[in-house]
């Protein structure tokens, strides 16, 4: 009998001890210390976790790199010493944002453990909240060299009872700034597909009344490869072509583009080759890839160069028998760096170089090096014809090689915490200081396209960002900067004003169009490409007479 009843103590032993864990619970300073436990040991596990996977620890947000910025050179309104940074040079665009779009400025990152880089990078390439189901038409462009490129067109599920619900509730959709619906072109990272960070934002941007259409690179995310040639790094022919489609089959919608990670190169080369003929009206890019030598030069971490390159040789070892006639596929595939790889796909020696030069007139009927027609050789220009060496190479593709020419407002969002790019410090903040059209907003913390949120935060509006949103900053900054830039440009369509000072809105008699082209415009591609000096008191007169001849007009002359 005393043995049955120390049995039956035993098993009801587990129930007791729960029993009085939950009384114990409801006490607040026991839940504290609970809280308190559970987190020092998931810490601990994470300690063990980033040993073994050679991640370096990101546990204090504060002892990041250190940011090099002469005084005064960002533009603050509000916002706390950890809070989001907004680098930019002072002009009315610039006050503009900072007046109207409350989240650029606002924010609350979260914290360890959501917050830690390497989770928020992890999660956002690999999984995470979709929304409603979202469903994609497909569009294959066939390109002037033969090649065909991917537009994936979005089509939610639910998408006209949202915008059918906030027309009954007499609001318009955010996206909706004009009579017809603009268009957000979003480009995936170099290596192609559609991460759940992507299709978040898809989400989010139909639900505010934007058409959504995704660029894939070509021979990414299951598109066909017609031709023997990857498009380069900085080689914005294909984009070039996929938005001269879109405009097409929208003319009468504002363009606008967000890139994701690497997948900021062909933007930004884009921008700056087009100009002011671009049709684009503004643009974005999360943490976005501004010195691609530098980024393919640094050493990355073995987790992240693993998963990258896993991505790239995948592409390359499909087409692999098409491409042994024109490049060394064994020598990529063995590669064990990005710049290697990225080296064994486009630099040839000089050996293979002399075979066909681009002054050497081909027969009839040959082929260039890269097995094209001479025809679309001669259309390809040099980017038919691979480089010799590494230095050459980024001459042609460096993201920012002709940033002077660009003439469309680029926001840059990155963060300090970014495991996958190189340090903050190497940020090119002279250009931020110095070319108006640039913006960066520069965060503690963010990961590599994570920017998680800690709960929600109440907007200038009256609408909040919480979890059932996906609880993702970037994204909502995104979307507003591109509602608040068009804002912007109409008002000076409507009023006639120049915005020529750089923090005051001023007007000026005589209509005076931001977006046409009058004769009598002139580019200022002198104060563009001048890095910042050290401010003298004989400067400052030139300075300001300078930046009140600046104005935000789109000339196009090209």
């Amino acid at each position: 009998m005393a043995s049955f009843v120390w049995d039956c103590l035993f098993c009801l032993l587990p129930c007791f001890c729960l029993l009085l864990l939950s009384l114990c619970h409801r006490r607040p300073r026991v839940r504290c210390w609970t809280r308190l436990t559970v987190r020092a040991a998931a810490w601990r596990l994470w300690v063990i976790i980033c040993l073994i996977l050679e991640l370096p620890l990101h546990r204090n947000t504060r002892a990041w790199c250190k940011e090099v910025k002469p005084p005064e050179a960002d533009i603050k309104s509000g916002q706390t010493s950890d809070g989001p940074r907004l680098i930019c040079k002072h002009t009315a665009l610039a006050r503009y944002l900072l007046q109207r779009c409350g989240s650029l400025t606002k924010s609350k990152l979260a914290t360890w453990p959501r917050g830690d880089p390497h989770i928020q990078t992890v999660s956002s390439q690999l999984w995470g909240q979709d929304g409603d189901h979202i469903q994609f038409t497909r569009d294959h462009l066939l390109l002037k060299d033969g090649g065909i490129v991917a537009l994936d067109w979005a089509v939610g599920t639910r998408l006209s009872e949202v915008v059918m619900k906030r027309k009954l509730d007499g609001r318009k959709a955010l996206g909706c700034f004009t009579s017809t619906p603009p268009v957000l072109l979003l480009i995936p990272q170099l290596w192609g597909g559609m991460t759940p960070h992507l299709k978040l934002l898809c989400h989010q941007a139909m639900q505010q009344g934007f058409y959504v259409v995704v660029f894939h690179h070509r021979g990414s995310a299951g598109s066909p490869l017609t031709t023997t040639r990857l498009a380069e790094f900085g080689d914005p022919a294909d984009l070039e072509e996929a938005v001269l489609y879109v405009h097409s089959r929208h003319p009468s919608s504002a363009l606008v583009a967000v890139s994701e990670g690497s997948g900021s190169g062909v933007l930004l080369s884009y921008l700056g080759e087009r100009g002011s003929s671009s049709h684009l009206t503004a643009a974005a890019a999360i943490s976005p890839v501004l010195l691609g030598q530098l980024w393919f030069q640094t050493p990355m971490l073995p987790l992240y160069r693993w998963a990258t390159l896993f991505h790239r040789k995948m592409q390359l070892s499909r087409y692999e028998s098409s491409f042994r006639g024109v490049l060394d596929v064994d020598r990529a595939l063995s590669c064990s760096s990005l710049r290697y790889f990225e080296e064994a796909l486009f630099c040839s020696p000089d050996k293979l170089q002399q075979e066909t030069s681009p002054g050497v007139s081909s027969n009839s009927g040959s082929s260039s090096l890269r097995g094209l027609t001479p025809a679309v050789a001669w259309m390809l220009g040099e980017r038919a014809y691979p480089v010799t060496n590494w230095e050459s190479y980024w001459e042609r593709n460096e993201p920012l090689r002709d940033a002077d020419e660009v003439e469309v407002p680029v926001l840059c969002i990155c963060s300090k915490d970014d495991p996958l790019l190189p340090p903050a410090s190497t940020l090119p903040i002279s250009l931020f200081l110095s070319n108006p059209y640039f913006l960066l907003l520069l965060t503690d913390r963010g990961g590599h396209c994570g920017f998680s949120q800690e709960g929600s935060e109440q907007m200038h509006d009256g609408r909040t960002i919480n979890e059932d949103d996906g609880g993702i900053w970037s994204h909502a900054v995104v979307l507003e900067y591109f509602k608040v830039v068009a804002d912007f440009l109409k008002e000076g369509e409507r009023d006639g004003v120049s915005w020529r000072s750089p923090v005051e809105i001023t007007g000026q008699t005589g209509p005076r169009n931001r977006m046409n082209a009058t004769a009598s415009s002139r580019r200022r591609r002198g104060t563009m490409t001048r890095k910042p000096k050290v401010q003298v008191p004989e400067q400052n007169r030139v300075d300001e007479e300078e930046r009140r001849n600046f104005t935000w007009r789109r000339s196009y002359t090209r």
